[in-house]
């Protein structure tokens, strides 16, 4: 069970139909050896009533921004002082634009411009409205002003639609608070590779793969909210260095094995996630190559096997590898992970719409005598899920 002994937590309540979990959560928030009080928006007491949290906390809920009783002791900064944490579950859309753009035209938004406490923002909203344009913009600016965002879950939804916006479950969301609350893998190294690599064939083009590297960045981030110090050796990708990250940039397969072998030394576990090319030019082209005859033929030559190389010289290395298939996916990561001697493998799917170039995944993974399924979510939550598995392991080992 997830251990918040004694944290002070305000509960944020906006509206939707998910409004309904969140009785559940300040029951199990509670039961963790939370103190919570509940503040709620004037849409959220729509679905849900304020005396249902009352009766759950044994504390009066704040509804009103002008309390003309609780301001004259300036009631809401009192309430903002009093949190180590505020969490919203559910945050709406509305909800979080306002928090986003710094409106502060509620209670709620009000506390969370009047804090210095880490905010967490569960969303729930329908599965169009969460992929909107605006709405991931919006996530964007609430991660640069370091609001923690727990990534919605994926499936039917209350409207009919299938898709991301689910609000986590409440227990889930518990467990993360916990698990940031005891900082797991505090002391622990890990180093992650991320993305694609680029094999060059002249000084123009090159090879690559369709690999954006978001799922490696999440690991990143979710292995650094565990209290772990994070080394990400990334490839060519257009994405921005996790809080508290070292970040390593490369762009061919050699380049990031050279990186990993010379960072590797003093690394506790080692997750390779990144996308690395099989196969380079045998002979890059000082030249840009010119278009003139109707085909043209390219000599490869394999990569080195980063992951297989540094299993078989650091076999004290806690080692994660990935698997990215079309076809028969549990029998190629079962083999690769014999093969090269890994402690875990994460299996996805790849292709139709799956894998690259969404945010959504969900991974099979597998070690030697078991394996659990972790559904499709968003990367970002997959990735927490992903972490949690290979630390219950590590430590184990």
């Amino acid at each position: 069970m997830a251990n918040l002994q004694n944290q002070q937590i305000i509960l944020g309540i906006s509206g939707g139909i998910a409004a309904y979990k969140s009785a559940e959560l300040a029951r199990l928030l509670i039961k963790s050896g939370a103190k919570v009080r509940v503040c709620m928006t004037q849409s959220a007491c729509e679905f849900i009533t304020p005396l249902t949290f009352q009766a759950l906390t044994g504390n009066p809920v704040h509804t009103e921004l002008f309390d003309l009783e609780a301001e004259a002791a300036m009631g809401h900064i009192e309430l903002a002082r009093w949190a180590d944490r505020i969490l919203i579950a559910p945050a709406s859309a509305n909800t979080m634009a306002k928090i986003a753009h710094g409106f502060s035209d509620s209670l709620l938004t009000t506390l969370c411009l009047a804090t210095k406490t880490p905010v967490v923002i569960v969303p729930a909203m329908n599965q169009q409205m969460w992929r909107n344009r605006i709405t991931q913009k919006n996530v964007s600016l609430l991660e640069q002003s370091a609001i923690r965002v727990l990534m919605p879950a994926a499936g039917e939804q209350a409207c009919g639609d299938i898709g991301p916006g689910r609000m986590q479950e409440p227990q889930i969301i518990v467990d993360t608070l916990g698990q940031e609350n005891d900082a797991v893998l505090s002391g622990v190294n890990i180093m992650i590779t991320a993305g694609p690599t680029q094999e060059a064939i002249d000084p123009v083009r090159y090879i690559t793969n369709r690999s954006s590297g978001k799922m490696g960045f999440a690991i990143a981030e979710a292995a650094e909210q565990l209290g772990a110090n994070v080394t990400l050796v990334a490839g060519p990708v257009n994405l921005e260095t996790p809080r508290n990250v070292n970040r390593i940039d490369v762009k061919s397969a050699e380049n990031m094995f050279d990186a990993v072998k010379n960072n590797v030394v003093g690394q506790h576990i080692f997750i390779a996630s990144a996308a690395v090319a099989d196969y380079q030019v045998a002979k890059v082209a000082t030249q840009k190559i010119k278009k003139k005859d109707e085909s043209i033929s390219l000599a490869l030559s394999k990569t080195s096997d980063i992951l297989a190389e540094i299993s078989t010289q650091h076999n004290d290395l806690f080692t994660v590898g990935f698997a990215a298939e079309t076809e028969d996916l549990k029998q190629h990561a079962m083999d690769k992970l014999h093969r090269k001697k890994l402690d875990m493998i994460a299996a996805n799917k790849v292709g139709n719409g799956q894998g690259f170039d969404v945010d959504d995944n969900a991974l099979q993974v597998l070690w030697k005598g078991g394996e659990h399924a972790l559904p499709l979510t968003s990367k970002k939550e997959l990735a927490k899920q992903l972490m949690q598995l290979i630390t219950t392991h590590y430590q184990a080992r």
